[in-house]
């Protein structure tokens, strides 16, 4: 059995020792391709080596200037062209408080930023007195409010959400700045 797996051996090394047959065009070819690679990474050194050599360049006093003023001429433009991001306020934005109590003699705003004191923040009349309106600086925040009309009705903002408090007294909410 040995005999003849060393007989199979001695094939296989006699077929590797011959001589391959190649294409004459194949070595060629590949030498063209090689060559044209050394070539183009050639060129591509001798131009970075150009590119990163330092040179000494000699300028007038009146290019420089004017050079100078082109550059600083582009910056202001860019500049000017440029998205500004503004920061988010942190201080207060101004609310339009806004209600319909037709034939009150007073609608005064009560609500988290006035401690709900009825006299902190008075509305005026507008369009025949049944419109009021007051404006209010509020830091961003959620605010709960309601309208006194006439020192004693507590009334919710019909043009927002409401809230129930532990007093069952109607209010509405407001958020501000987000």
């Amino acid at each position: 059995m040995f005999d003849r797996e060393e007989d199979v051996l001695d094939r296989v090394i006699d077929q590797l020792r011959r001589p391959v047959e190649m294409d004459p065009t194949l070595d060629a070819a590949v030498m063209s391709r090689v060559a044209a690679g050394e070539d183009r990474l050639g060129r591509l050194a001798a131009v970075w080596d150009w590119v990163s050599r330092p040179r000494d360049i000699a300028v007038s006093p009146l290019a420089g200037l004017g050079l100078a003023a082109v550059l600083v001429g582009i910056v202001v433009w860019l500049a000017g062209r440029s998205p500004q991001i503004a920061a988010p306020a942190a201080g207060p934005s101004t609310v339009q408080f806004v209600v319909v109590a037709p034939g009150a003699a007073s609608v005064s705003l009560v609500g988290d930023f006035n401690d709900w004191d009825g006299g902190a923040t008075p509305m005026q009349a507008t369009r025949n007195g049944a419109l009021w309106s007051v404006t209010v600086p509020l830091t961003p925040g959620r605010y709960r409010y309601a309208f006194l009309v006439n020192g004693s009705r507590w009334l919710a903002d019909p043009a927002a959400p409401r809230v129930q408090d532990d007093f069952d007294a109607p209010s509405s909410v407001v958020t501000v700045g987000g």
